[in-house]
């Protein structure tokens, strides 16, 4: 695909189709499963869905930076802006989904990521990738929550339920 044929199709798209894929009722489904899963562990746990990448990126599209590489960045930088990096113990992780592409990426910080390796991750995202792939757009969402909810328990587990734990980070995905 030519780069002007890829910035029509993520010109095109826009928050209407996130939300058109994402409704309300499903949002607040989500964000109840983050705060459930936040009482058991010490992690932040953000999911950011995107219609289509910012044209910025995809002007940087190149032998260099390829379409994964620039939804990997894209990723990334959602993992700064959302201050997912700025939490206590830095265990927080991003779900990003870009519809456009149909991708998905897992960006966790480095607090768990001495604990959990890249291909553990790719899992994830397989299984996700399965349920995306026949429209079961909450089923693979819950499913991730539920594997990176594992992961910080296993490694972060909350040893007093009881203790107040401050909510770093909001809970309710981000759609745009």
């Amino acid at each position: 695909m030519n780069k002007l044929t890829l910035l029509a199709k993520h010109l095109w798209l826009d928050a209407a189709d996130t939300r058109r894929a994402i409704p309300p009722d499903m949002v607040h489904r989500l964000a109840e499963r983050v705060a459930a899963s936040e009482q058991r562990h010490s992690g932040q746990i953000r999911i950011c869905i995107e219609a289509a990448l910012p044209a910025s990126y995809l002007w940087r599209l190149d032998d260099k930076n390829t379409l994964n590489d620039l939804i990997r960045q894209r990723a990334v930088m959602m993992f700064s802006k959302l201050r997912v990096w700025d939490t206590e113990h830095n265990n927080g992780v991003l779900i990003y989904v870009l519809l456009a592409e149909h991708a998905i990426e897992i960006v966790a910080d480095r607090g768990l990521m001495r604990h959990v390796d890249a291909t553990h991750w790719q899992s994830v995202v397989s299984h996700m990738a399965s349920a995306f792939r026949e429209k079961r757009y909450e089923d693979g969402l819950t499913q991730a929550l539920e594997e990176a909810s594992t992961l910080l328990v296993a490694h972060f587990v909350r040893t007093d339920a009881s203790a107040s734990h401050p909510n770093e980070l909001p809970d309710t995905p981000l759609l745009q």
